[in-house]
């Protein structure tokens, strides 16, 4: 049978669910795990995490807006992330974390054996926690790290933190997907992030959306992309005081060699990434799919 996924947003899950949901867990019928916005007891929590640390199936979990509410399920987070060695993508996208809860993911997440793609986005992180994040962008040479980073939407970050950021990422060997979009970098950063991407030998998209840029970065941008070979595919512009002009001449620019097919996320079925600041979860509860048998209760109240 092939593993499966649950995906549930803006539930409030009861005990016999949970108890569901980590069966199936340990059976190795779950592949992807998305919570996005659910509530769960205090213990519940604690048996969901026992049951990603025992899994050995699940390569995507999703805890979005809310779910790591406190320090304490960081620290039952980080026990599991430790014990897990199947998780691939971890989304924690609109979670309190702050620089204190990152510190305590840390060990946990530069240990991983198999982490490549991370969502820290609106997590009221500042400078502290993108030395961490650095130390997850290993040099080249160095062992596997990210390939595809999410930091929407933390205003905390100061301009030496992003300069800290920008050169990891220039020297780093694996990543691919850096999003920025929703932060107040403005021009002076949008300019170092142009030298990290021309110093990249695998940054294929880089996400700006309402960073408060204006022609003045777009201008560089167009010069690093018509001048300077790089990887990049795509470079998302939206919602900046750029000219439409500037904005299609880059993309006009990268489109060209496109054919490649993507390298990453084939076959696999992904939760959507959160875009900027914290959103709503949405009109009501609702559940997209639950696969492989891995609970009668949860199956029986499959909604859309």
């Amino acid at each position: 049978m092939l593993p499966g996924s649950i995906q549930m947003s803006g539930e409030t899950l009861s005990s016999a669910e949970v108890k569901g949901v980590c069966e199936g867990l340990a059976e190795g019928t779950v592949r992807l795990l998305s919570l996005r916005g659910c509530h769960l007891s205090d213990r519940d929590f604690a048996r969901l995490c026992q049951g990603v640390s025992e899994s050995p199936s699940l390569v995507q979990l999703n805890l979005n807006l809310g779910v790591v509410s406190s320090t304490g399920r960081v620290q039952q987070l980080a026990q599991c992330l430790h014990r897990n060695r199947s998780l691939q993508s971890l989304f924690l996208h609109g979670n309190p974390l702050t620089d204190t809860g990152l510190s305590l993911l840390n060990p946990a997440l530069a240990g991983h054996p198999a982490l490549m793609s991370l969502d820290l986005g609106d997590c009221l992180l500042g400078d502290e926690a993108i030395s961490l994040i650095c130390g997850l962008l290993p040099p080249d040479g160095a062992k596997q790290g990210l390939r595809e980073l999410t930091l929407s939407a933390n205003p905390g970050i100061s301009c030496t933190g992003w300069a800290r950021l920008a050169i990891a990422v220039a020297h780093s060997s694996q990543v691919r997907t850096l999003n920025l979009d929703y932060n107040p970098l403005g021009d002076h950063i949008a300019s170092m992030l142009a030298v990290c991407v021309a110093s990249s030998r695998t940054l294929e998209v880089l996400d700006l959306e309402g960073t408060g840029l204006s022609n003045q970065s777009a201008q560089i941008l167009l010069d690093m992309v018509q001048n300077y070979p790089t990887p990049l595919k795509s470079l998302v512009l939206s919602e900046n005081n750029i000219s439409l002009e500037l904005q299609q001449q880059i993309a006009d620019l990268l489109s060209e060699g496109e054919d490649e097919e993507e390298s990453e996320g084939h076959g696999q079925e992904r939760p959507v990434r959160e875009k900027g600041l914290k959103s709503n979860v949405g009109s009501g509860p609702h559940r997209v799919l639950l696969t492989s048998g891995i609970g009668d209760c949860l199956l029986a109240e499959t909604e859309m």
